[in-house]
């Protein structure tokens, strides 16, 4: 599993982070995503798979 963000379209919503913490995080000074985690455990799975959808600005991917 592969995970891509698009900062620049990020809003900040923070979705990410409290649904997926050990793979998103928010940058303090930006208030956008901060991708921990490009390749991702699979027991992160559900989680990352939870954060895109509930990613109001549609900026996380996840890849096979």
């Amino acid at each position: 599993m592969r995970v891509t963000v698009d900062r620049d379209l990020c809003i900040g919503a923070g979705m990410c982070v409290l649904t997926a913490p050990a793979v998103f995080d928010q940058d303090p000074e930006e208030a956008v995503v901060v991708l921990l985690d490009e390749q991702p455990p699979e027991s992160e799975r559900q989680a990352v798979e939870q954060a895109v959808g509930r990613c109001p600005a549609a900026v996380i991917r996840l890849l096979p």
